[in-house]
């Protein structure tokens, strides 16, 4: 693994004042933005996702600048392509879970009005896992079995992905919610937006708190095949926390653009098949082939044609109709 050009040990200062103002974001969300509980309309959710978005590029243009006068223009579009093509990959790994997400809802019968809190606490232990995997994948990449092997195991789930059917999901099986109601009773029904409650002097937990541990528990499933994604793209822990970090701002506000359509993209699931395989594949193969580094030109070319094929096919060629010409066949 090449050196890399932002070291923990020189920008440990970045790290931490990165999470500061994404703390500082999330408090303002949701202390002034979303201080009463609703349901989260189509027009304001556009609005949040075109925040995020502009928040990202923001970022991305500030990361250029910076390694451009620190390490030269060519290094710097290397950089900003990295990190735009990472922030890309993992925003659309994230639109599979954003099904997971609906499914968790309608299990636990979660009025609209109460899911954005449940997924603004959810980023908060989102932003502690994702550390947690980067600082390891970051420590295991280093060894060239490890890389191969990191390569070799995005192309097996790509390839589970493609043609295995979606995992059908038991969230009372969850270990998490297992643990939940062996440490404390369960309320049977929500208390308003509260995760505990004290009832005859006990504390007990509620419906929403159920959710949540779902919640988390996809999310770490999630990041065993999403971090190693990113890695593929980017040998640069900082590009990857921060991507990472940027795509879950704006996983939240894409839930409630998208929920109610989410059954139209019914063939994205194959293009995020198709997108951890090639990520493999440049991890494992493509990037000694090409002398260590695949173009990342390429590789956003083939990410983002990937996902736009994905979804204009599954628009053009509703579920539905396949089902009724396969019918009537």
């Amino acid at each position: 693994m090449p050196a890399s050009l932002f070291p923990l040990t020189e920008f440990w200062w970045f790290y931490v004042a990165f999470t500061a103002l994404v703390l500082v974001l999330l408090a303002a969300d949701l202390g002034l933005f979303h201080r009463r509980a609703h349901a989260v309309g189509f027009r304001e959710a556009l609005i949040w996702t075109c925040v995020w978005a502009s928040l990202a590029l923001v970022f991305c243009f500030g990361l250029h600048q910076y390694a451009s006068w620190r390490f030269g223009d060519g290094q710097a579009k290397q950089v900003a392509l990295e990190f735009l093509t990472g922030y890309i990959v993992e925003e659309s790994l994230s639109l599979d879970n954003m099904f997971v997400f609906v499914l968790i809802f309608q299990h636990f019968a979660i009025p609209a009005r109460h899911h954005h809190r449940v997924l603004f606490y959810g980023i908060l232990g989102a932003l502690l896992f994702r550390a947690v995997f980067i600082a390891l994948g970051s420590a295991l990449l280093q060894y060239a079995w490890a890389v191969i092997l990191f390569g070799g195991f995005l192309i097996l789930t790509g390839i589970r992905m493609m043609w295995a059917p979606a995992r059908e999901m038991q969230p009372e099986e969850s270990l998490l919610v297992r643990l939940v109601r062996k440490v404390m009773p369960v309320t049977p029904g929500l208390q308003e937006s509260r995760f505990f409650v004290r009832m005859d002097g006990k504390l007990h937990a509620t419906p929403l708190l159920l959710t949540l541990a779902v919640v988390e528990a996809s999310d770490i499933l999630f990041a065993i095949d999403s971090v190693p994604a990113i890695f593929a793209i980017t040998q640069e822990p900082l590009i990857v926390y921060t991507s990472n970090i940027f795509a879950i701002l704006g996983l939240r506000s894409m839930y409630f653009l998208l929920a109610g359509a989410v059954e139209r993209f019914h063939l994205l699931r194959h293009g995020l098949a198709l997108i951890l395989i090639f990520v493999g594949l440049k991890m494992s193969w493509l990037n000694q082939y090409w002398e260590g580094h695949f173009p990342i030109g390429i590789s956003l070319a083939v990410i983002g044609g990937i996902i736009g094929a994905s979804i204009g096919l599954s628009l053009a060629f509703p579920k539905k109709a396949l089902q009724h010409a396969g019918s009537r066949d």
